[in-house]
């Protein structure tokens, strides 16, 4: 029994560290395809066709690996509309905590003359293109790779969900792990390493929540809507308070 123990961590770990692999390989290589696609004449400013192209690319091919070892494993990822009374109030109570927490936020940049600045103009095509993306793509594909991937595949190597206290488990904390690193600028060519402690944290405690509701909920439809609620509103607070006080 120990032996299997000690065999199921080293699992686990090696899991962790090839979907660690593979998360940075999809953002390197969606990057990489963005930069080649000429879509400067639709978005002259790159404020969202570049971003959305490198989502979309890692939406597609994370959607390929889940359908391929849902098959082999046997796995199941929760592409369902799950426990629906709890998902729909997880969404509404953390929608309108959100709104208030965006408020309050933004309400403290005007205080302290620190609202946001934009490299481009906030014109309509801006402005829907930004909101669109933030709606439509961050959440499905950044739920899907760094939510149900993690997730299900931990649970799996571990051979079964880890708790920690309450309903909270290992495995979301460790795919938290995985979603805050994705927020780190890094590379090797040049040598490079910067981190955003807010925006690191910021991804660490909101991964957890969206965690928390996708293994209770057993649905990956209510964290999408939580991400994609929270970056709307986020992104729309900064419009607002710019347009209203700058």
């Amino acid at each position: 029994m120990k032996i299997l123990k000690r065999n199921r961590v080293a699992f686990g770990v090696i899991v962790f560290i090839v979907l660690l692999a593979v998360q940075i390989f999809l953002g390197k290589t969606g990057h990489l395809i963005a930069s080649v696609i000429p879509y400067q004449k639709i978005d002259p400013y790159d404020s969202f066709a570049e971003i959305s192209i490198h989502h979309a690319f890692e939406l597609i091919i994370a959607l390929l690996i889940i359908l391929f070892l849902s098959k082999l494993l046997n796995l199941d990822f929760f592409f369902r509309l799950g426990d629906k009374k709890t998902g729909i109030k997880s969404v509404i109570l953390f929608g309108l905590a959100f709104t208030a927490i965006s408020i309050a936020q933004h309400t403290l940049m005007v205080v302290n003359n620190q609202l946001p600045s934009y490299a481009f103009p906030l014109d309509g095509k801006n402005i829907l293109g930004t909101l669109g993306f933030q709606l439509l793509l961050s959440g499905p594909a950044e739920e899907v790779l760094f939510r149900a991937l993690p997730i299900i595949l931990l649970t799996y190597s571990f051979g079964k969900s880890i708790k920690i206290k309450g309903n909270l488990t290992l495995e979301v904390i460790l795919a938290s792990v995985l979603f805050a690193f994705a927020h780190i600028n890094w590379s090797l060519m040049p040598l490079t390493f910067e981190v955003n402690f807010f925006q690191v944290i910021y991804a660490f405690v909101l991964g957890t929540i969206q965690g928390i509701v996708y293994q209770r909920c057993k649905s990956i439809l209510y964290p999408v809507l939580m991400h994609s609620i929270s970056n709307v509103l986020m992104v729309s607070g900064g419009y607002v308070f710019t347009a209203l006080f700058s």
